[in-house]
C-alpha cells in the first residue's frame, strides 16, 4: 500500500510539474547566442514568467481558419505530452526507488531534465541557466540524502562520478566539438552525480546506454534519409535517457 501511494504521488507530482514546463520550453528554445524569447509567436504580446502554458499564435489574420486552430491547439498538446512524460518518468523512478530519501532528489531533478531534453531537441541547445544549477543541486541534494537513514547510495561516488563524467565528456569535446558540445559537458556534472550515487557500474551502464540511444536514433535518421552520416544531432536527450535507464537499474538493485 505504501509503495502504491508513493508511485501515485510521484505521478501526480510529475503531471503537475510537466504542465507548467511549456512556457519555459518556448522561451528557452532559441538558437545559441540569441536572447530568450520574450514575445508570443506573432510578436504582438509580451511573454513574462517561466512557468505555465506556452503562448499560442495570438490570433490576428494568421490565426484564422484551420492553420489558426492548429496553432492554438499546439500549446495544449505540448503541455499534455510533457505532463505525461514527466508523470511516467517520476512514477517509474518511484517504483524503482521506493521510500528511500534519494527519491525526493530524483523527483526534483526530473522536470528540469525533461525541460532540457525538450529544448535540446528543438534547437540543439542546453542552457547554462539550467545545466549549471542542476549540477550543483544534484550534489547538494544528494548530500542531504546521504545524511538521512535508509539511503541507498554514496555521496562520495556521486561527487567522483560528476567529476569523471564531465571530465571524460570534456576530452571528447576537445577531440570532436561537432560530436560532443560543451553544453553536454556541463550537463554531465548532474548526470554523473546521480548515476554515481549508485556506483560505478550504474555510471558506466547509463553512459553506455545514452550513446546507444543516440546511435540508434542517428542510424534511423540516416535510414529514412532525414540526415547524413555527418549530420549533428541533439545529444542531451539521449544522455538524459541513458541516465534514466541507469537510475532505474541502480535503484532496483540498491
Amino acid at each position: 500500500m505504501q509503495q502504491t501511494l508513493i508511485v501515485v504521488g510521484a505521478a501526480l507530482w510529475g503531471a503537475a510539474a510537466g504542465l507548467v514546463l511549456p512556457r519555459a520550453a518556448y522561451r528557452f528554445s532559441v538558437p545559441p547566442g540569441e536572447p530568450w524569447r520574450s514575445r508570443c509567436p506573432s510578436g504582438e504580446h509580451e511573454v513574462t514568467g517561466w512557468l505555465g502554458p506556452a503562448p499560442d499564435g495570438c490570433g490576428g489574420e494568421g490565426g484564422e481558419g484551420a492553420e489558426g486552430e492548429e496553432a492554438e491547439g499546439r500549446p495544449r498538446r505540448q503541455a499534455l505530452l510533457l505532463a505525461l512524460i514527466t508523470a511516467a518518468a517520476c512514477a517509474a523512478l518511484a517504483a524503482a526507488t521506493g521510500p528511500r530519501p534519494e527519491l525526493v532528489v530524483w523527483l526534483l531533478l526530473t522536470p528540469p531534465g525533461v525541460l532540457l531534453a525538450t529544448v535540446d531537441f528543438a534547437v540543439m541547445r542546453l542552457p547554462d541557466v539550467l545545466t549549471l544549477p542542476m549540477g550543483a543541486a544534484s550534489l547538494a541534494l544528494l548530500g542531504v540524502a546521504v545524511a538521512l537513514p535508509d539511503h541507498g547510495g554514496s555521496w562520495t561516488t556521486a561527487a567522483l562520478g560528476a567529476l569523471v563524467l564531465s571530465g571524460g565528456y570534456f576530452v571528447l569535446f576537445l577531440i570532436n566539438p561537432n560530436g560532443m558540445a560543451f553544453g553536454d559537458v556541463k550537463l554531465a556534472v548532474a548526470l554523473g552525480a546521480v548515476m554515481g550515487w549508485y556506483g560505478w557500474g550504474v555510471l558506466l551502464l547509463g553512459t553506455f546506454a545514452g550513446f546507444v540511444f543516440a546511435g540508434v536514433y542517428g542510424g534511423w535518421l540516416v535510414a529514412v534519409r532525414k540526415a547524413g552520416r555527418r549530420t549533428a544531432i541533439a545529444f542531451g536527450p539521449f544522455l538524459l535517457g541513458g541516465t534514466f535507464a541507469g537510475l532505474l537499474l541502480g535503484a532496483y538493485a540498491a
